[in-house]
């Protein structure tokens, strides 16, 4: 049986501890609490108590979002409670569901926090305010639920910090992004679970007249809405400063990225002028290259000649005759002449 408590309440003190949920046949309140109960101990609950089945189903199923819902007499809450899990480093969300009539409260929890077996001591301590009734409980479960999103906003807001820091001391780091969007994550969810809480809380106050709830449990709920108000404020506020974080961390990126692109075209600018100096150079030595070539080949012509006619043979032609030596001279300009010629056509000259 899920059944974890089950008592009935006279002036606010408990007076029997019935085995099984059932309607008090005698005393002011039966607050009985349930976890994770099948659907057939969960039916039985309901025929007992005539629930809704549309908020029979709810509770079967779970997985619902923070809402209130009035069937005839009977009020159905459902809670997101919150917590922070340090080993994982991340927040987690329970779901309570609250069956509220005249003269009972059913709860049923589908996580193992709230702790309301704490909650049902804390009250039981002070009957005074048990005694007021079902609505007495609705409004202790809220403000059991509302004061346990308080160390989670406190937590988001230093990891909110912490990144901040980072990205004003102008860190790129891949691993803030990964961080942003997991926080930002985190956020919307506890933003869906805690942003009906204000309405609902609201809603309960308007109809307090009109149901005779007592004041002192108006007043408490006014401080319950008050709390839920100003954590659903901090929480809209830490979606758009993470959203703006991203935003920036998203323009340092690209700004580190166009300065590393302008460090590598700077480089190959570099680069390049140094291979044009380069190749200048060569072309410069190439031209000298081709210039003493042809000088060399210019005067090799003529000392050609000149060697050919100092190999002083006797039988070499024209060694005695009386132009040869002209004739020798004229053909080594002739020749030195023509290749002239030749190499300044070619532009080596």
């Amino acid at each position: 049986m899920a059944l974890i408590d089950n008592a009935v309440y006279v002036g606010g003190r408990r007076v029997d501890s019935p085995s099984t949920p059932s309607r008090p046949t005698r005393g002011d309140l039966a607050w009985i609490g349930l976890l994770r109960p099948d659907p057939s101990e969960l039916a039985a609950v309901a025929t007992e108590f005539d629930l809704h089945e549309n908020a029979v189903e709810d509770a079967r199923k779970g997985h619902q979002r923070a809402k209130l819902e009035r069937y005839g007499d009977t009020l159905f809450l459902v809670l997101r409670p919150a917590w922070y899990d340090r080993s994982a480093a991340e927040v987690r969300f329970g779901e309570v569901h609250l069956f509220v009539g005249a003269r009972f409260v059913v709860s049923v929890r589908h996580a193992e926090r709230p702790d309301l077996a704490a909650l049902r001591a804390r009250c039981e301590a002070d009957p005074d305010f048990l005694a007021r009734g079902s609505e007495a409980v609705t409004a202790a479960v809220l403000d059991e639920v509302v004061d346990g999103y308080a160390p989670i906003v406190e937590i988001l807001q230093e990891e909110i910090d912490a990144i901040e820091d980072q990205l004003f001391a102008g860190q790129v780091d891949p691993g803030v992004s990964k961080r942003i969007y997991q926080l930002l994550s985190e956020v919307l969810g506890f933003q869906r679970a805690t942003s009906p809480v204000p309405s609902m809380v609201k809603g309960l106050l308007r109809g307090a007249d009109k149901y005779g709830v007592d004041e002192e449990v108006q007043h408490r709920l006014r401080n319950v809405f008050d709390h839920a108000l100003r954590v659903t404020e901090r929480v809209d506020s830490f979606r758009a400063l993470l959203e703006n974080a991203l935003t920036l961390h998203s323009t340092l990126v690209t700004q580190e990225q166009n300065e590393a692109m302008r460090r590598m075209t700077s480089a190959s600018l570099a680069q390049g002028e140094e291979s044009r100096q380069l190749a200048r150079a060569a072309h410069r030595q190439g031209e000298e290259v081709k210039k003493i070539s042809s000088w060399a080949a210019i005067l090799f012509a003529p000392g050609l000649i000149a060697g050919i006619y100092g190999m002083n043979f006797d039988d070499m032609p024209e060694l005695h005759w009386r132009f040869g030596y002209p004739i020798a001279i004229v053909a080594m300009l002739v020749l030195m002449a023509l290749l002239w010629a030749v190499f300044r056509k070619r532009d080596w000259l």
